[in-house]
Formats: C-alpha cells, structure tokens, sequence
C-alpha cells in the first residue's frame, strides 16, 4: 500500500526563467505632453501679455467686466494688437498710441509720388519740344507760312509752350479796329490747328492790343472787347482747321494789360494772338480758380477774368 501512494505523488517540475525588467505603462507619455501642451500655452499667453498694447489690455478688461455693453457699443481701447513693439509700431522710442509704420509708409508714397510727377513734367516737357519742332516744320514746309516766319514766335513757358503771332506794319492779322481775320492769317491759324489736333494737351487763347485807346470807346466798346473778339474769331479759325471744340479751355482778351514791348506801348508787336499748349501743372492751376465747377461754371469765371478796369485810357483816334 506504501509503494502505492508514493505511486500517486504528483511531480512538480519549477523552471526559472530569465528575464528583464518588469512591463511598464505608457501613462507617463501622455502626462509629459501634457506638461509640454501646459507649458508652451503658459509661454504663449505671456508673449502675448507682453505685446498687447495698454489700450487693447483695457478693451479686453472692459469686455469681461461687460461683454454685453462692449459688444453693442463696439469695445473699447487703442493700438495695434498686431505689433509686438509697445505702442503698436515699429519705433521702439515709442509706447504710446498706434505709432505702426504708417508715417514711414506715408513718406515713402510722398516721395514715389514726386518721382512719378517729374517723371511726368519731364515727358511733357519732351512732347513740348517735340510739337515745337513739328509746328516751325509745317509752317517751313509751306512757301505762303514761311514769309510769316518773321511774326511767329515759340518758345517754352512755364504753363506750356507759348505760339505767339504778331502784327507788322505791311501784314497786320486784323484791319485796324477790326476782328476780321485776314486771309493769310486765316490759313496759318487753321495749319496751326490741324498740328495742335493730335496734342491731348487744352489750349488756351489770348488775344492782345497796343497801348492806343479804341476810337469808339464812348460807346462802350474798348480795347478789352476788341481783343476778346480777336481771340475769339482766331478760335474759331483753329477749331476750323482740325483742333476739337473740348481742347479749348480758355479765351480770353487781355487788351494792353501784357504789352510784349513794354517800352514800346505803341509798337505793333504788342498787338497778338498768344496760342498757349498747357502742360498739366498750368491745366490744374487753372482749374483751380472754380473748384467743383462744371465747364458752364468754368467759361463764366474765365469770362470774369476778362474784367474791364474802373478807369479806361482817353479816347482817341486811330485804334488798333
């Protein structure tokens, strides 16, 4: 019976194993980023603190003590929130109100903005100079215009270039008193504006007279309305001769006021058309003197101009 239940013992068999360590967790990754997350929001929330500006500070301090109050009546506070300099700007000088670039960037445009009108003024003085040779061409080219030669003039003005014809005593371009133009006259006016047609420029037109007082002044018609009407008939001459009506933007007689030899108030020279090619700083002076005017509004005050003064000279004989 002995043998028999040491027969039935069970044989227990331990086997050791060799290993490592024991497993561990990844709970520990996820707290780490957690902290990372915490402390970059922590970081960024004191850059933030430290770029705002003190007016923008006071409008979020406004919108949580009364969000409803800021929401309706649009918040409250100053500077730019988009700058990290305090005081909203590039100037470090600077901690008070939106400083930004905005005056570095309002210099910057002054200065494209004089580089782009010299640009200009230089390209219309070119043009200028280019239709001054085009005009002494045409008149060079026919043998009628060229004995006129000697009663034209161009040159360059500071409003544009200035064509001026004058009366000699054998080739007067109106009969004495008269606003009749002369045949010769009439075809040198109409070349002048068949060449003026294809300058975009305006025009403007004076008419002048000598210093000799209009015959017929007793009965209110003087040297201011004879050179008005001059002006006028060579106007119409012009726009004969190709120039649109639109291009003219002024007409007007000036009488004796701007004598062309003023120690000579008599001479025949003083007695003129004046053909002016604006350049555009003299077309913006001009419309200047009636701001917001339409051009019925711009024709009356350039009628104004052509004022008549209190006291006009003794009548005599032989106008001009």
């Amino acid at each position: 019976m002995a043998g028999d239940s040491k027969k039935l013992q069970p044989i227990i068999i331990k086997r050791v194993k060799k290993g490592g360590h024991a497993k561990h967790g990844g709970a520990w990754k996820i707290a780490y980023a957690d902290f990372v997350t915490a402390m970059m929001a922590f970081f960024l929330l004191m850059w933030l603190l430290g770029s705002t500006t003190e007016g923008d500070k006071k409008g979020i301090a406004d919108f949580f003590n009364a969000p409803l109050k800021v929401s309706l009546m649009g918040g409250s506070g100053s500077g730019d929130s988009s700058s990290v300099v305090r005081g909203g700007g590039a100037d470090l000088s600077r901690s008070v109100g939106q400083v930004k670039d905005g005056d570095v960037v309002t210099r910057r445009k002054l200065l494209n903005l004089k580089a782009l009108q010299a640009e200009q003024h230089r390209v219309e003085v070119a043009r200028l100079e280019a239709l001054k040779v085009k005009v002494e061409e045409a008149l060079a080219a026919s043998p009628r215009l060229a004995a006129m030669k000697s009663q034209i003039r161009l040159d360059m003005t500071k409003d544009g270039l200035r064509i001026q014809i004058t009366d000699e005593q054998n080739r007067p371009m109106f009969d004495s008193g008269s606003a009749v133009v002369k045949p010769y006259m009439r075809e040198l006016l109409r070349e002048i504006g068949h060449v003026l047609s294809d300058v975009p420029n305006h025009i403007t037109l004076e008419g002048h007279t000598d210093a000799q007082p209009y015959g017929g002044g007793d009965r209110g018609y003087s040297n201011w309305e004879l050179s008005s009407d001059r002006a006028n008939a060579s106007r119409r001459e012009i726009v004969s001769g190709g120039l649109p009506e639109d291009r003219m933007l002024l007409v007007q007689g000036m009488a004796s006021s701007n004598l062309f030899v003023p120690d000579q108030p008599q001479s025949a020279l003083n007695r003129r058309i004046s053909i002016i090619v604006m350049n555009r700083e003299a077309e913006e002076r001009l419309l200047k003197i009636a701001p917001g005017q339409g051009d019925a509004d711009l024709a009356a005050a350039a009628e104004a101009a052509v004022a008549r003064p209190a006291t006009e000279p003794a009548v005599q004989a032989n106008p001009r």
